[in-house]
């Protein structure tokens, strides 16, 4: 998912709550001078929760305030575009002819996974470009310093502050290393922008190697994004077209109807 659209139009998943982020989102600030106490504040609770001191220090170590993530966060502008308007500027013939060329580069694997999760390669590929330009462009800013700075922020302090805790225990648990941590301005990781609390409960290890990575395994990002679907309620063998159940569960992808809608257009151009 691209940073712009979580917090537009809604959510992937809401995470996994845990009572002491209730008391970390009452302590929230719109301004960076309230910001160290509150990081301070909210490691003792993650340690309390338990993540170990050496994660969060390592993690959360040193932040500061991100000003740019919220100049970011205030100044979003693609869901106020039309169907026509966004499909135009996120989908145009060219996207749709690098999507083709994608789906046959990756034919074997994406066959395996249509097979496994029953989600077509077309919507998983659709996904992928506009998502990331197909792996292009997955945004470099460390997620801990975006996550932690949109946790303490008053606008939507408990959703992040959840996603800040999946972030950790996505560290804590070996799944990923705090380095490789970057994504987009929001804290999506990966080719297809999978919030942290998304990537902990829907994250697959397709290529075998131990751990996925949903930034350099094409396998894993490819099965990851069909599980996240499949688990949603996506029914293999049916239509995706507006209106329809699968078209429904692609608003736990995306809630915004541009996006949507964007989706499923290019993929059924990318069956023809």
């Amino acid at each position: 998912m691209r940073a712009s659209r979580i917090l537009v139009a809604g959510v992937l998943c809401l995470g996994l709550s845990l009572g002491a982020n209730d008391a970390i989102a009452a302590s929230c600030g719109n301004t960076a001078q309230g910001f160290p106490a509150w990081l301070a504040d909210f490691q003792r609770q993650a340690v309390a929760s338990g993540v170990s001191s050496r994660t969060v220090k390592a993690a959360l170590g040193g932040l500061r305030y991100n000003s740019k993530v919220i100049r970011r966060d205030r100044n979003q502008k693609s869901f106020k575009l039309s169907f026509k308007q966004f499909l135009a500027r996120r989908a145009p013939p060219s996207t749709i002819a690098i999507g083709r060329k994608r789906m046959r580069q990756h034919a074997v694997v994406l066959d395996r996974v249509e097979r496994k999760y029953g989600v077509p390669k077309e919507i998983i590929v659709s996904i992928w470009g506009l998502e990331s330009g197909f792996g292009r462009f997955m945004g470099d800013i460390p997620i801990f310093s975006s996550l932690a700075t949109l946790a303490y922020d008053c606008r939507r302090s408990k959703f992040f502050t959840n996603e800040l805790m999946s972030a950790l225990r996505i560290a804590a648990r070996g799944m990923m290393r705090i380095r490789d941590m970057k994504g987009a301005w929001a804290g999506e990781i990966g080719q297809t922008q999978f919030l942290a609390s998304s990537y902990e409960r829907y994250a697959v290890d397709f290529d075998g190697d131990g751990r996925p990575n949903l930034i350099r395994s094409k396998p894993d990002v490819f099965a990851s994004t069909a599980n996240f679907l499949r688990r949603h309620g996506w029914r293999k063998g049916a239509d995706w077209s507006p209106g329809t159940g699968n078209y429904g569960v692609l608003r736990d992808w995306n809630r915004a109807e541009v996006y949507r809608k964007t989706i499923a257009y290019m993929a059924t151009q990318l069956k023809k």
